[in-house]
């Protein structure tokens, strides 16, 4: 099996609806979150997104991700999940159109967060991403 044929990840990664996964982001000298954006893709572990700018690897951010709710669900459960996170890869930000970054999960902001979204990933709704 050729190197390129691994899948390094620790945990399975999920495609979601990137117009309805809104993604807001601060870095950690900021108590105000400073950026919106979309995510695409969501594990355990990590997240890719995109933000209308980018964000040096390496940079240590706060995200929160509101992840979508369907019609089953109750309106009173949390919709959003707060992680601390590692930047860890950025595309080209002189391409034109909206930065793609990826970024490591580090802990789980407040406590239920990352059940919530392990729960949520669990349900079947949402498809494994490649």
């Amino acid at each position: 099996m050729a190197t390129a044929d691994i899948d390094r990840r620790q945990f399975t990664r999920y495609s979601l609806p990137a117009s309805y996964s809104r993604i807001m982001v601060r870095p950690l000298d900021s108590d105000e979150f400073q950026w919106e954006g979309h995510a695409y893709d969501i594990s355990k572990g990590g997240i890719r997104f995109e933000l209308d700018r980018g964000v040096e690897p390496g940079t240590q951010v706060a995200l929160r991700i509101d992840l979508p709710q369907n019609s089953m669900e109750r309106s009173t459960s949390r919709r959003s999940v707060f992680v601390f996170a590692n930047v860890i890869w950025m595309s080209d930000p002189d391409e034109i159109g909206p930065v793609r970054l990826a970024a490591a999960f580090t802990r789980f902001a407040r406590e239920g967060d990352e059940e919530q979204l392990q729960g949520r990933l669990s349900t079947g709704r949402y498809a494994l991403a490649a």
